[in-house]
């Protein structure tokens, strides 16, 4: 069984899906789903459709350089049996798995850290360039400009007098 890699979204493509596409040069082209076929036609460059891997590797959303993905290359020549050399790939293959899922908690991690910065970047800013709205109690005492005049308000009594009842 092989699986082939979309040409537009790099998403695997399993024997008896997506759509294959010849050009005159005779280059062929495998597409998972219509809708990368379709961006493949109106010349949509996939580094720049953010849900595509290309856009993704491009702009540091997921890992593009670990030495892990080496052991993921396409084998087409057979060994033959070893039972030692079995074993061997086994307890490779948990050690490799362990490593990878490491590396890319590691890279998740730097990459919320760094949203992280970003926004308390913006809010510092944000707070230098609105700090003349906020000013400390002891500078309201000293400078009387600082508070909004007094507004003195007169009730009358009748009015007053009238709401009492209807609170009852």
């Amino acid at each position: 069984m092989r699986l082939e890699k979309c040409w537009f979204c790099s998403s695997t493509i399993y024997p008896g899906r997506g759509i294959q596409f010849v050009r005159n040069d005779a280059k062929i082209f495998r597409f998972c789903r219509s809708k990368c076929h379709k961006n493949f036609k109106m010349k949509r460059n996939p580094r720049k459709v953010k849900w595509t891997k290309a856009y993704r590797r491009l702009h540091g959303k997921d890992m593009t350089q670990d030495s892990t993905f080496e052991f993921e290359r396409k084998r087409n020549r057979p060994e033959r049996y070893d039972r030692n050399l079995a074993e061997n790939t086994l307890k490779a293959i948990k050690k490799i798995d362990k490593i990878s899922s490491d590396r890319q908690k590691h890279h998740i991690s730097t990459r919320l850290n760094t949203g992280k910065v970003k926004k308390r970047k913006e809010a510092r800013n944000e707070l230098n360039q609105s700090i003349h709205m906020i000013k400390a109690p002891s500078a309201l005492k000293e400078d009387s400009s600082l508070t909004l005049p007094k507004i003195k308000v007169k009730v009358s009594q009748t009015l007053a007098e009238e709401n009492q009842p209807m609170e009852e």
